[in-house]
């Protein structure tokens, strides 16, 4: 019955389209290269493109491509164990429901006992760095191959198992937004391994390399270095302990998974989300104790908006009757859910947005102010969730209507309070 069902034509092209979607296939693993390039010039300066490629032997390392291979299969081999609980994930067009074992918190502390074992016994981490380049290259070539692996894949799919967002027939655009929903092989999801576990878990990973190179060349880890480290890994641990919200994202219920997520997860955020540990190696900077408090007050407040908007918007999803959440303004939709619009979702429509910004603020300030490469992340940050609010909207008006309306009328303000 299933195989009878059939994905619609996706009709409205994002990125513009097949021509936007050629284009980012070659912008994107260009710009993590122009980053790492840049980074590693004296002066770090966007305006200017650096100087000539490196010779093809610091961009690619079979023995790099292997340790990436090694981290993903110690990952994939620690999602298959049975600890942690399965739930299932929101319900298809065919009516049914996946299961998805929840244990990526039990692989992170699984990951930091055999991290601490590495340190004890020597591991000189210090090699990621001095080899940065090629680990980037080989991330982002086999993000490339498992992006083909999961067209031909998507080939062999049912009908109701593509991707509303990557079934436009065509193959190039298909091929980068997504063309199968939710590929599995056996129980394996590939998505949902890919979002939280190698590319996530990695960047933390590799700020620890970072640490560990600061540490090598000056003999302790900078009072800045040790903030960016200390703020991205709690971020990491947050994203993991709540694993099970993830479910519920735009990624898992509305995208493919094609090479759009796949060198995003893979390639993009390890190697640029650690760009301010990698800019901090080789541009040290003095952190004085006031600018120090300053700045964890920062994060301080962009995690308690973050998590205190998350953990609302998730309590309620899961039961509107929960003591936390029971109390707050509510408007009804046609299709029976009702929309917050009280406590941190009265405040703006995405305040999980705002905190996010906030905290990646708080993230590149410890690498001064002389710079603007290591505020690369807030940047692209604001843009990346401006876009995704569209998006967001977007589907909320196409889903709820004239309740999406009501609620845009009585929160006005889409992430930035009074501004935005």
């Amino acid at each position: 019955m299933a195989d009878k069902i059939k994905t619609p034509r996706t009709k409205e092209l994002e990125f513009g389209g097949s021509l936007g979607a050629l284009a980012l296939l070659f912008v994107l693993p260009a710009t993590v290269l122009y980053l790492l390039l840049t980074c590693n010039t004296e002066d770090a300066s966007v305006l200017r493109i650096p100087g000539p490629l490196p010779p093809l032997k610091s961009l690619w390392g079979p023995f790099a491509v292997t340790l990436l291979l090694g981290w993903a299969s110690l990952q994939a081999v620690l999602y298959m164990l049975p600890m942690g609980k399965v739930t299932e994930g929101i319900t298809l067009r065919d009516n049914t429901r996946l299961k998805y074992r929840i244990n990526a918190f039990h692989a992170m502390m699984v990951t930091g006992l055999l991290t601490v074992v590495a340190l004890f016994v020597g591991v000189p981490f210090s090699y990621v760095y001095d080899n940065f380049l090629q680990f980037a290259v080989g991330a982002g070539f086999l993000a490339l191959i498992l992006s083909v692996f999961l067209y031909i894949k998507s080939q062999l799919a049912p009908e109701s198992a593509l991707a509303p967002g990557g079934n436009s027939g065509n193959p190039l655009y298909d091929f980068f937004i997504g063309h199968e929903l939710n590929p599995r092989i056996g129980s394996f999801d590939l998505k949902y391994f890919c979002e939280l576990r190698p590319g996530l878990m990695g960047w933390c990973l590799l700020n620890l390399c970072f640490l560990m190179k600061e540490v090598e060349i000056r003999g302790s880890p900078s009072l800045s270095m040790i903030l960016v480290f200390g703020f991205q890994a709690l971020y990491v641990m947050d994203a993991l302990w709540h694993e099970e919200a993830i479910l519920t994202t735009m990624d898992i219920v509305h995208d493919g998974f094609g090479f759009m997520l796949a060198f995003g997860d893979l390639c993009w955020v390890p190697f640029t989300y650690s760009l301010q540990g990698y800019f901090l190696v080789s541009h040290p900077q003095e952190l004085g104790t006031a600018a120090a408090v300053g700045i964890i007050l920062l994060n301080a407040v962009g995690y308690i908006i973050f998590r205190g908007s998350n953990s609302q918007k998730n309590a309620f999803r899961r039961n509107p009757s929960d003591p936390s959440v029971a109390g707050l303004e509510t408007i009804p939709t046609a299709t029976g859910k009702r929309l917050l619009v009280s406590g941190w979702w009265g405040l703006v429509r995405h305040p999980n947005y705002l905190g996010d910004l906030t905290m990646a603020l708080a993230w590149s300030l410890p690498c001064g102010l002389a710079h603007i490469l290591p505020y690369y992340y807030v940047i692209y940050f604001t843009v990346l969730l401006v876009h995704r609010e569209a998006r967001d909207e977007h589907q909320c008006m196409k889903k709820y209507g004239l309740a999406w309306e009501e609620y845009c009328r009585r929160v006005p303000y889409r992430i930035f309070p009074y501004i935005y």
